[in-house]
């Protein structure tokens, strides 16, 4: 198949930008010729030119909602599709798959949007949770088909009526497996939490609780950039943990540095099914993560980690406490971690459920514009 993978950034190390780095590599491997469509005039991946991956920069292709860009942002991508010809748009985030549906159904392609997470979910604000549920709903009745990448999410666009049930599945992320994994027993302990510092993310909430453990024994990472890095910076330093707390901005060896800690920490305000949880389970450690979003499909509480209640800041700082000062609890919680990755989780199985997805979609999108021009022959 030849198949264009649309998405609004590229320039970021997010969840989403990661799944579409991991399944197109796998797709251009599986001899599939595979091109990537984005707002970014450079995607932050060097593997595309070496997999012979077309990348494609869409200048007017930005994240939000602007009626003259997003005019000119469909034109950019149709006028791309035209000349490539693809047999299957997959598209990805809300404004790249509003764009990229429309575009792709004024040339009579199928296209596909995965949902890393619904703009309407719960937490976001009601203005926006509203103008998405109207644009997701005329979307679908485009799309070919809707992949959620967890359950929470297709409920949710059920309970909101955003397309008929038979046209929305969910296909879990899943990412490679690696060979270095992690020994959470050991010390010093150093905790990791890999997020932009944007929304929907609160490493805020982890640098206040860990400011109330200070007494432990214990170093943080923080892996990522984004607008509100230089915030939480400076909140550090009032809180005198600058000796205890690094910011790594981007990483490329995300596995690495999954390797070398010992505990993983995700505090969020809403989720998809965050691949950075996967990744750490993959590596073999013990997670807390707020119970939002798809999260609790991935944790078994009390298992391999523990869900949280948002904004519950004194359960974050007991579960913390419990993980710090219990090598044997990290080291049983990241053995559980490992053996749910490997059962549920795997990068081979997404990739066959989605490209399968593809194929049925693509079919019988066909078959349906063939019945109506037949019909519209009759007449």
């Amino acid at each position: 198949m030849k198949i264009v993978q649309l998405i609004t950034r590229m320039d970021e190390l997010g969840g989403a930008q990661v799944h579409v780095r991991d399944l197109s590599l796998s797709l251009s491997a599986a001899g599939h010729e595979v091109f990537i469509l984005s707002g970014s005039s450079q995607p932050v991946f060097e593997e595309f030119a070496t997999a012979n991956i077309s990348y494609l920069p869409i200048k007017h292709l930005v994240r939000n909602i602007n009626l003259l860009k997003d005019i000119k942002a469909c034109i950019e991508v149709r006028t791309a599709l035209k000349r490539i010809q693809p047999d299957l748009i997959a598209t990805h985030s809300s404004k790249a798959g509003i764009i990229g549906r429309i575009a792709g159904w004024t040339l009579g392609i199928p296209t596909v949007f995965t949902a890393h997470g619904w703009a309407f979910t719960d937490g976001v604000s009601q203005r926006k949770k509203l103008v998405y549920i109207f644009l997701e709903r005329l979307a679908a009745n485009i799309s070919a088909g809707i992949i959620t990448v967890s359950h929470y999410d297709r409920h949710l666009a059920k309970k909101y009526k955003v397309a008929s049930p038979e046209k929305v599945t969910t296909i879990h992320n899943g990412v490679p497996a690696t060979k270095k994994e992690a020994n959470p027993a050991i010390e010093p302990l150093r905790l990791v939490m890999v997020a932009r510092f944007a929304e929907p993310k609160d490493q805020l909430s982890v640098i206040t609780a860990l400011s109330k453990l200070s007494e432990r024994s214990w170093l943080m990472d923080f892996v990522g950039d984004g607008p509100l890095m230089e915030q939480a910076r400076k909140y550090v330093s009032e809180l005198g943990l600058t000796n205890r707390i690094r910011f790594l901005g981007n990483q490329r060896d995300i596995e690495t540095i999954l390797a070398n800690s010992q505990i993983f920490v995700l505090v969020s305000n809403w989720e998809g099914l965050p691949l950075s949880i996967l990744e750490a389970m993959r590596s073999g450690l013990p997670i807390i993560a707020t119970d939002v979003g798809g999260v609790k499909e991935t944790i078994k509480h009390g298992e391999n980690g523990w869900l949280i209640q948002k904004g519950d800041q004194l359960e974050l700082i007991g579960r913390l406490q419990q993980l710090i000062q219990s090598p044997e609890l990290r080291e049983e919680m990241g053995r559980s971690s490992k053996e749910r990755y490997h059962k549920y989780f795997t990068f081979g199985e997404m990739m066959e459920n989605t490209v399968s997805f593809y194929e049925k979609a693509s079919a019988e999108d066909k078959r349906k514009r063939y019945i109506r021009k037949a019909k519209e022959g009759d007449r």
